[in-house]
């Protein structure tokens, strides 16, 4: 007997399932491109948790595609939006509080604050030089509780600089007369 042709139900005859051939190695976008420096280094701001992996995973497998023309809000409908795939500006993603991109009232993540490499070397430098300043028994002590957690670097450079003065103050009155 003739059995009925099956016709697929999705558009273009697209197949199903998995990948034909496993990927031998994983993606690696261009590290050295401009490019992909200055996507990477973008923040991302404003988002669920959600539309925040969506954008991260984007700038990871170069598929992030920068706005060139500022965009149309679809709230205010003004055109204040600069930042990539948001439909919302910052101040109507602020005042509704929701997601910029999803509109969905859910956690707005906020991405940690980054320090570069110069900034890092900088505080480090500047640590180093507060520490030159304390004695060699208060300078062990400090080191110590930094590798223990108990304090941070910031409350290092938080330090009054010449507390190991305080023998000499200059609280006492001088005599004008010679």
């Amino acid at each position: 007997m003739n059995e009925p042709k099956r016709v697929s139900s999705r558009k273009s005859g697209a197949k199903k399932g998995p990948q034909k051939f496993q990927n031998s190695f994983a993606f690696t976008h261009n590290k050295g491109s401009k490019t992909t420096k200055k996507i990477l280094a973008l923040p991302v701001e404003g988002l669920c948790t959600r539309c925040y992996d969506q954008i991260q995973w984007r700038k990871r497998y170069r598929k992030y595609k920068q706005l060139t023309v500022a965009a149309t809000c679809v709230s205010c409908k003004k055109k204040s939006i600069n930042k990539a795939y948001h439909v919302l500006c910052d101040a109507c993603c602020a005042e509704k509080n929701v997601c910029a991109k999803c509109m969905e009232s859910n956690e707005i993540v906020v991405e940690p604050v980054k320090m570069t490499e110069a900034q890092r070397m900088l505080e480090q430098k500047e640590i180093d030089m507060k520490l030159s300043t304390l004695r060699e028994r208060e300078r062990r002590s400090y080191l110590r509780k930094l590798e223990r957690g108990d304090i941070e670097p910031k409350d290092i450079l938080a330090l009054e600089t010449f507390s190991d003065f305080s023998d000499y103050s200059d609280s006492e009155p001088e005599s004008g007369s010679d």
